[in-house]
């Protein structure tokens, strides 16, 4: 399977933020958290959730355990239109970081579990691996902590 044009893009900013990383396309579906474990053969929750929050007027990326719950931020989730102005991305493939611009960013610090941990990457057959600390890296000013 060819990688998506879209996924492709992924990967480009990814490596422009010194994550360089292999986009794969998986023939199944990996939308829900539980769906990419299947897919990629992991823990559920070493899939991070690239959620959108609105906090006070900003749109807000949370990246959050698979199979966690965010209980500790203060806002609400983003429509799916209000996802995709922010990100570029419709919601089931929103990967991590790579937007169309930069978004402050909170890590759940549960993920940390893990040394390994799968994301989304532009469409919802497409993902990539890469390590927790490789990603929290990559992000301009991740703010680590309990979501």
């Amino acid at each position: 399977m060819g990688v998506h044009p879209t996924a492709a893009k992924v990967q480009e900013r990814l490596a422009a933020r010194g994550l360089h990383v292999e986009v794969q396309v998986l023939p199944e579906s990996t939308r829900t958290a539980a769906e990419a474990a299947a897919a990629c053969g992991c823990d559920v929750g070493q899939i991070v959730k690239s959620l959108v929050f609105v906090v006070g007027d900003a749109p807000t990326m949370v990246l959050c355990a698979g199979d966690r719950r965010v209980t500790a931020v203060e806002g609400r989730p983003a429509t799916a239109d209000e996802v995709r102005a922010a990100t570029g991305f419709a919601i089931g493939g929103v990967p991590p970081l790579g937007h169309d611009r930069d978004l402050p960013t909170i890590v759940d610090a549960s993920l940390r579990r893990f040394d390994r941990v799968w994301c989304a990457a532009g469409t919802p057959h497409a993902v990539f691996e890469t390590g927790i600390e490789d990603l929290v890296a990559a992000i301009p000013d991740a703010e680590v902590r309990a979501v």
